[in-house]
C-alpha cells in the first residue's frame, strides 16, 4: 500500500508529507467507502484539524478525492477513478447513503442527465444518492 501512495503523490506532484501518506492510506483502505473529516481524524494519532483540512482540500483539488454528497449534512470525501485530474473530476457516479449506520459508499454507473434544464440555465454541479440500509446492518 505504501507504494501506491507513493505513486500517488509523485504523479500529482505532490509533495511527500507524513499527513498525506496517512490520509491516502486512509481512503486505499476505505476503497469504495466515503470519509468524513471526523473519521479521518479519528483515525489519524496526532494531526491538526486545520493541516488536515489543507489536505483534503488539496487532494479535491488534484483529483485525488471528490466530495460524497448524501444528504446527512456531513462532508465525506472518497477517492476519484484515476481518469481525474485537477481540471476534471470524472467522478459523476450514484451514492449510497445507509440510513441506519451513516455510512455512504460510491456506486457503479454514471449519472445519466435526462432533467431538462431551462434555457439560461447553467448545472455545475449534479447529485445523486440512493438512500436505503446497506447489507452490514440488513443482517
Amino acid at each position: 500500500m505504501q507504494e501506491k501512495v507513493l505513486e500517488l503523490l509523485k504523479s500529482y506532484q505532490l509533495r511527500n508529507t507524513v499527513i498525506r501518506r496517512q490520509v491516502l492510506e486512509l481512503f486505499l483502505k476505505a476503497g469504495h467507502k466515503a470519509l468524513s473529516s471526523n473519521n479521518l481524524e479519528s483515525a489519524l494519532e496526532k494531526t491538526d484539524r486545520i493541516t488536515l483540512y489543507r489536505t483534503l482540500k488539496t487532494f479535491e483539488q488534484k483529483g485525488i478525492i471528490h466530495q460524497a454528497i448524501d444528504g446527512s449534512g456531513v462532508t465525506k470525501y472518497a477517492l476519484c477513478h484515476d481518469q481525474c485530474s485537477e481540471h476534471d473530476h470524472l467522478d459523476d457516479h450514484p451514492h449510497f447513503h445507509c440510513k441506519n449506520c451513516g455510512k455512504t459508499i460510491c456506486l457503479e454507473g454514471k449519472i445519466q442527465n435526462s432533467v431538462n434544464v431551462p434555457s439560461g440555465f447553467t448545472v455545475q454541479q449534479r447529485h445523486f444518492i440512493l438512500e436505503g440500509t446497506c447489507s452490514d446492518c440488513s443482517n
